[in-house]
Order: structure tokens, then C-alpha cells, then sequence
């Protein structure tokens, strides 16, 4: 559900607007949240059978910061820790799925 729809649906139902409950919009969100969207998928994936997604590779990333007009050390900084963040919360998403194929696998 996009956040139009939410409003919509909300307007239609007489409800109050529970601004936790509405889904984001890219324009909601600061403009350092989407370069760090563009090069997190701009750096390429490291992933190896049967180990799954290990992280991504930050070779091409100076370079990511020049296309995208990064150029303050501050936001720099901010932005790295981001992708840190977005990183590790993906090798995760991958473990569990791994291992989830893997208990499957294992049932049988």
C-alpha cells in the first residue's frame, strides 16, 4: 500500500491518520537516505554457494561517492555508516534464509 492509498482509505473510513502506520514515500525521507539507496545498489554483491551473500564489495566506492556528489567528509562519514548498517542487516536476511533451506532440506 503506498502512502496515497493509506490517505485515501483513511479519508474514506472517517479514521484519524496514524502517521506510524503510513507507509513512507521517497520525498518523506532525507535526500542522504536516497544516495545512500543508490550506491548500496550500486556496490556490487560478494556471494559465494552454499555460504549465501557475504556482503557487499566497497572497492568502487570513492568512486560511488564522486557520482553521486558526495563530497563533505561529515556526510561521507554518515553515509558509510548506512551502508554498514544496510550490509549487515542483509548478510542476516541472508543467513536466516540459508538456514531455513538448509532445516528444510534437512527434515526430509
Amino acid at each position: 500500500m503506498s502512502k496515497d492509498q493509506y490517505l485515501r482509505m483513511v479519508e474514506q473510513t472517517g479514521e484519524e491518520i496514524d502517521w506510524e502506520r503510513c507507509p513512507p514515500e521517497w520525498e518523506d525521507f532525507p535526500e542522504s537516505i536516497e544516495t545512500t539507496m543508490n550506491i548500496f545498489n550500486g556496490l556490487s554483491d560478494r556471494i559465494y554457494p552454499e555460504i549465501g551473500y557475504i556482503g557487499k564489495d566497497f572497492n568502487n566506492l570513492e568512486t560511488l561517492f564522486k557520482f553521486n556528489h558526495v563530497t563533505e567528509q561529515l556526510e561521507k562519514e554518515w553515509i558509510f555508516e548506512l551502508l554498514l548498517h544496510l550490509d549487515s542487516d542483509t548478510i542476516a536476511k541472508s543467513q536466516r534464509q540459508i538456514k531455513a533451506e538448509y532445516d528444510k532440506i534437512k527434515k526430509k
